[in-house]
């Protein structure tokens, strides 16, 4: 056994030591083509269906959606879900035209929104958004003077 055993231990630990000898001597490199830039990954539709589905279902618990508006509200944030994705993989290079999109797509789920929603429901949807897009509301604009701009200094 020891006649067997000997040999092949010896061939382990002769393979790191011709590998380490190996990786000192510079190997001749094939010509490669040059890299192809990186591609973006696009929208995927599981994603983007995803997402719509994430603010459908958010909507639904904050406004108490009827099954019928809650398909219509989905079918509204898939369109813009969609519409901004692959408005991201176009515009990549162009944020100003990237921004002019968001902001008309954003328009066009208001006004269809503002079809299926009753106007508490959309009123209430308005007043979370502009929360959350730091809107100030009509409160804290009528609220103390800016300084310098008079009041009691």
């Amino acid at each position: 056994m020891k006649r067997f055993l000997l040999p092949a231990l010896l061939a382990a630990l002769a393979a790191p030591a011709a590998q380490a000898q190996a990786v000192g001597k510079p190997k001749a490199k094939a010509p490669t083509a040059p890299a192809a830039p990186a591609q973006i990954p696009g929208p995927t539709p599981a994603g983007t269906e995803a997402r719509a589905n994430a603010l459908t279902t958010n909507m639904q618990q904050n406004l108490g959606l009827s099954p019928q508006q809650t398909e219509k509200v989905r079918a509204i944030n898939q369109r813009g879900v969609a519409a901004v994705e692959s408005g991201r993989v176009r515009y990549r290079t162009d944020p100003r035209k990237l921004q002019g999109l968001v902001d008309a797509v954003g328009q066009s789920r208001l006004e269809a929104l503002k079809e299926v929603l009753t106007p508490a429901q959309f009123d209430k949807y308005q007043r979370k958004r502009e929360e959350k897009m730091g809107v100030p509301n009509v409160q804290g604009v009528q609220g103390n003077a800016a300084p310098g701009l008079g009041g009691n200094e």
